[in-house]
């Protein structure tokens, strides 16, 4: 009777066991894993028209910052929440539970990774034009494939990885220039805070990369968006009412939907972080200004696409191309 107790124990965890290396092999598949994240840098890309129409419903002024780190907070706690329903749902039964010893990795990292990333962001774009915050947020993923070479040592820098950001930088500085205004002025209120919202972004996705924390990646996300987004209302309430927000339907919809992409960007962009190295799936980020300036045009009627957008779009897939044929060489 033991022994058969025992077979059945033995039985039942190897059944778990391939599951979870058939979970994990999805997320490391060389063709599936390029589809995921392009998949996820259009889902924060298509945050860029869904934002304007958002600041424009809830009656958001382009200079209201506080006003804007509020709406943030709401976005990243519904996000929070759809994830924590996702986990409970999908995941095991104690998935969301926490050591004490967890709380302050995840304080930390919600505090970087939402609460920073974003009070930087927010305020850096009120001092600087959008076509320069968009190129120089582009700096994080640099300063992410340069540390990787550095703490990995299946993560060094070669030819294809610097051939690979070259061309991918010059794909965003295409579909940028073809906007206008920009200028060699810098402020560190304005595109100083641009950098330090990059490089916050980075730190947290290093963080996560490296973190040896028994916690469900999806519950992690969870936990530190709604961390970050408590912050981020807390910060905002020191200047604003919390029923500043013109709430309708119109404009419940496209928080929902923020919401959503944020949770389902997020999420997947961290599994595939912790699956794979950190210098080749970073580059894929340079999708992310290129498909929000296609989706833009499409959604929006004050925007354009441009000759400088299609070429953009082939430099960039060139980027992504180059560094998959030398990941496959590798």
């Amino acid at each position: 009777m033991t022994n058969k107790l025992a077979q059945v124990e033995n039985s039942a965890s190897e059944k778990l066991t391939g599951s979870k290396e058939k979970e994990d092999n999805i997320f490391k598949h060389p063709l599936l894993v390029p589809l995921m994240a392009i998949f996820a840098c259009i889902l924060w890309g298509s945050a860029f028209p869904a934002l304007k129409t958002g600041y424009h419903r809830f009656g958001i002024a382009a200079d209201d910052i506080f006003t804007k780190m509020l709406f943030a907070g709401y976005r990243f706690l519904l996000a929070a929440i759809f994830l924590f329903v996702f986990q409970l749902l999908t995941g095991s039964k104690n998935s969301l539970h926490l050591k004490r010893s967890q709380l302050k990795f995840i304080l930390f990292l919600g505090l970087i990774q939402t609460t920073l990333q974003y009070f930087f962001f927010y305020n850096g774009l009120a001092h600087t034009t959008g076509v320069k915050g968009s190129i120089l947020n582009t700096i994080g993923i640099f300063f992410t494939v340069i540390v990787s070479h550095f703490i990995y040592q299946n993560d060094k820098i070669n030819y294809q990885k610097i051939i690979g950001l070259i061309i991918g930088l010059v794909g965003v500085v295409l579909v940028n220039l073809s906007k206008g205004s920009f200028n060699f002025e810098f402020k560190l209120t304005g595109e100083g805070f641009i950098i330090f919202s990059a490089l916050a972004s980075s730190i947290a996705t290093i963080m996560v990369k490296n973190s040896r924390e028994k916690i469900e990646i999806i519950a992690l996300t969870a936990y530190q968006m709604f961390v970050g987004a408590i912050f981020l209302i807390v910060l905002a309430l020191t200047k604003v009412s919390p029923f500043t927000l013109q709430f309708n339907p119109g404009s419940i919809m496209l928080l929902l939907y923020l919401a959503f992409i944020s949770a389902a960007g997020f999420g997947l962009w961290y599994v595939l972080i912790k699956n794979n190295s950190l210098g080749y799936i970073s580059i894929y980020r340079f999708m992310i200004p290129v498909s929000g300036t296609i989706l833009s045009a499409i959604f929006l009627a004050d925007e354009r696409l441009s000759f400088n957008t299609f070429i953009a779009l082939g430099l960039v897939s060139a980027a992504i191309i180059v560094i998959n044929l030398g990941k496959q060489s590798n």
